[in-house]
């Protein structure tokens, strides 16, 4: 059951899935784009821009890690003024009101969380937090950015564009001569505290979303295309154990024929509509 943003049922369609229900929430880098952070991919599903850093090549190569934190270095600054926008201020309004089990999202970001959302599983990690991967060790991104920015010049070269992971696109040039701070505690390799693109979420991470999952007795996707597994998973048993799925994003998704309501919208407009018609806002 298809609705665009110019049909105007598809507020009354989407309050009318979630009516009555408690629902549990996925979302995906289209929640946070309208607070300044780039998504992935575009409407038609095709990458942005390069392909995300992979953790098999960030653990095997020194040149790797020192094109990614001088990257990183660059785009945090600008990654940590990010705020909160609507779509998030309308999911934690929901959750207040007692209409969902949770949130559920595939982002870094923190925004949901600084929304005022309290269930909150960040299936793939954080990116405001750093660990060791020989000693497991944790440090804040700001005290890994103040050792980035101790132990290297200023990085002049302008960021030719800002992308969904927090870096920044700089010449390759730029990250010559990078230094890389180790682990303060064991000198081991310092890894942001995410899941990397042919990285396993860790167990206890996806226990923790399969309880938010159940605690619902339907799933609203948000934001995402639902081109990862780690995602579209939660679609896939909903489909199996007959579980209803709505799904708010702007183009097409992997499930859009799967699921009982598709909302081609931005998230931004869509869920604040839907808050307001349930009394959440």
């Amino acid at each position: 059951m298809p609705a665009t943003p110019s049909d105007p049922a598809t507020i009354d369609a989407l309050a009318s899935f979630l009516h009555g229900r408690r629902v549990a929430v996925l979302t995906g880098a289209g929640c946070s784009t309208d607070s300044g952070i780039p998504d992935y991919r575009g409407p038609d599903g095709t990458l942005r821009t390069r392909e995300p850093m992979r953790y098999q090549v960030f653990m095997g190569s020194d040149e790797a890690r020192r094109r990614y934190w001088s990257r990183s270095m660059v785009g945090w600054r600008r990654f940590r003024q990010a705020r909160p926008n609507d779509a998030h201020r309308a999911l934690a309004a929901m959750e207040r009101a007692g209409l969902l089990s949770g949130v559920i999202t595939q982002n870094v970001d923190g925004l949901h969380q600084a929304a005022g959302s309290r269930t909150v599983v960040d299936l793939h990690g954080t990116l405001d937090r750093v660990r060791c991967t020989a000693c497991s060790a944790a440090v804040s991104r700001d005290a890994m950015q103040s050792r980035l920015e101790a132990a290297n010049r200023p990085l002049t070269a302008a960021p030719s564009r800002y992308v969904a992971d927090g870096d920044a696109e700089i010449p390759d040039a730029a990250a010559e001569g990078f230094v890389v701070p180790g682990c303060a505690d064991c000198g081991g390799i310092l890894k942001p505290d995410v899941v990397f693109f042919g990285e396993s979420v860790p167990k206890p991470w996806v226990e923790d979303a399969w309880r938010t999952y159940e605690a619902g007795d339907a799933l609203l996707v948000v934001g995402s295309s639902l081109t990862v597994f780690s995602g579209r998973r939660f679609v896939l048993r909903a489909t199996r154990e007959g579980k209803p799925v709505a799904v708010v994003n702007l183009g097409r998704t992997r499930a859009d024929d799967e699921v009982a309501l598709k909302v081609d919208a931005p998230v931004g407009v869509a869920l604040p509509g839907v808050a307001a018609a349930l009394g959440a806002a």
